[in-house]
């Protein structure tokens, strides 16, 4: 082609404006296979069984549709990386919130408004919780669709209440308070009294960041340039911390060791997520009373609780596949996808109407009264902030290592983690 050619069709090109998105048909009429990489089905104990259920319900009412169920690891996204290297087909993904960023970057996540007509995505956000559906909007755009989402509940023994002369139906609802309750624990009856998954071995930075929030900080800036974790309501919050471990009332442990011990029931108060409550149910069954209480605040500052879990990020540029995951999308968030996720595996319903409707969750919850706190705070929920750039992993590692040594390893918290900010701020993009 004629360098002038070529110069006036690239030019026509841009007078025409920028390409529109290929509209995805209206329904998939013609045998189609997708793949779903998915770290609940990695997981035995977190939800497996269920999404397996859900995938089988699904292809039966959908004999079109073909599902592959990818299991994967939530902690590390080099599988799907090596995959769309390898050219293999990574069409449906259940994303970490903190992933979101990168995923819509580099693994090429699509923003719904851009696949669905208008009319259909509004049809079916009809009913969701307008802060979970602010959890997965990226840029003004929804790539993602919460999914598999909690906050941060405060699991505690009532049984090891009782025993230190405490009032179970008074659980902590300040850091103070809790304080106060770990220690009299750990001198009345020798057991343990708080740890949580905020930092420490395998910690994400999501329960840290409603912990910093709460405290009217912040970890990042809104424009998402800034890295705000050494300044200081977040210095106040890290060091609220420190001092819990330096009275001896929060204790360094990890996540299998946290779980280990509230199923022994040595450990009194375990602050995570909604998602393993089924497993700490079935750990305290037949030997002392589970309950549940919301995060705790700093004093009379309400709690901004954030979530935890992922969100459904398509990411297949065919399409009739697209039309499938979306198909499979709505399936999951449906009435009926939620009951299951909630009912069976521990997370919130988006879709906060079954919660009361017979027919879906209204049974369930009756009868399961630790689903309230994590219920309660949804009014509250504010995203899980995902860090910007393809150093977005190496950003939280180096803030959270800076963390465990504030609290933990005995180093001085400020100038820790102002040192920390300012390598990760060179890390940003």
């Amino acid at each position: 082609m004629h360098r002038k050619a070529f110069l006036a069709g690239a030019f026509a090109l841009l007078a025409a404006g920028p390409a529109i998105a290929q509209a995805i048909p209206a329904t998939v009429d013609q045998p189609v296979t997708i793949t779903f990489y998915n770290y609940n089905l990695a997981s035995a104990g977190i939800g497996a069984e269920a999404t397996k259920k859900l995938i089988a319900e699904f292809m039966a009412a959908n004999p079109n549709i073909t599902v592959e169920g990818v299991p994967y690891s939530s902690a590390d996204a080099s599988r799907i990386q090596a995959d769309l290297a390898a050219g293999l087909p990574v069409d449906l993904v259940q994303t970490v919130f903190s992933d979101l960023d990168f995923a819509v970057e580099n693994f090429g996540a699509k923003a719904l408004e851009d696949l669905v007509p208008a009319d259909e995505l509004a049809a079916h956000f009809e009913g969701m919780s307008p802060n979970g559906l602010k959890l997965g909007v990226l840029n003004g755009k929804t790539y993602g669709l919460a999914y598999t989402f909690s906050t941060p509940v405060l699991f505690y023994n009532a049984d090891l209440f009782h025993a230190a002369g405490l009032d179970p139906d008074q659980p902590p609802k300040t850091w103070d308070a809790v304080k106060t309750a770990a220690l009299t624990i750990k001198e009345k009856t020798g057991a343990m009294g708080f740890t949580g998954g905020i930092i420490g071995p395998g910690a994400a930075d999501w329960l840290f960041q409603g912990v910093v929030r709460s405290n009217n900080g912040e970890v990042i800036s809104r424009d998402r340039k800034t890295l705000k974790f050494a300044e200081p309501e977040a210095v106040e919050a890290v060091q609220m911390l420190r001092d819990l471990a330096d009275a001896g009332a929060y204790e360094n442990m990890d996540f299998n060791g946290a779980l280990e011990n509230m199923a022994a029931g040595k450990l009194a108060m375990y602050l995570q997520t909604s998602a393993l409550q089924a497993g700490l149910v079935a750990g305290a069954k037949d030997k002392y009373e589970l309950r549940a209480s919301t995060m705790p605040s700093f004093g009379d500052k309400p709690t901004r609780p954030n979530n935890s879990g992922s969100a459904l990020t398509i990411h297949t540029a065919d399409p009739i596949k697209q039309r499938a995951a979306w198909e499979l999308m709505k399936f999951l968030t449906s009435k009926h996808g939620y009951t299951v996720i909630t009912s069976e595996i521990g997370y919130l319903p988006l879709r906060t109407d079954i919660v009361t409707d017979p027919q879906y969750l209204a049974g369930w919850v009756a009868e399961h009264p630790l689903v309230q706190p994590n219920l309660e705070q949804l009014s509250r929920l504010e995203p899980w902030d995902p860090m910007p750039g393809p150093n977005y992993r190496q950003i939280v590692k180096t803030m959270m290592d800076a963390v465990e040594m504030a609290v933990f390893g005995g180093a001085d918290v400020q100038p820790t983690l102002a040192d920390a900010a300012a390598n990760a701020q060179a890390l940003m993009p």
